[in-house]
């Protein structure tokens, strides 16, 4: 059986999370962002797309 190849986004952190809530924080750290403008690549799932939602004024997303 041939496996299916997962979309990937990439996320990039443009803004700071200082000021914004601890659970926001969390949800950056979470995805593995840590600094501003680092930028992880991580699977295109429900999950993801919900933490992307949550923090989505403080990060850009671009599919991979």
């Amino acid at each position: 059986m041939a496996k299916k190849k997962q979309k990937q986004l990439t996320i990039t952190l443009v803004r700071s999370p200082i000021g914004y809530s601890k659970r926001q924080k969390a949800t950056l750290k979470a995805m593995g962002l840590r600094k501003v403008n680092q930028a992880v690549v991580q699977n295109d799932t429900e999950v993801m797309r919900g933490m992307i939602d949550k923090v989505s004024h403080l990060v850009t997303v671009v599919e991979a």
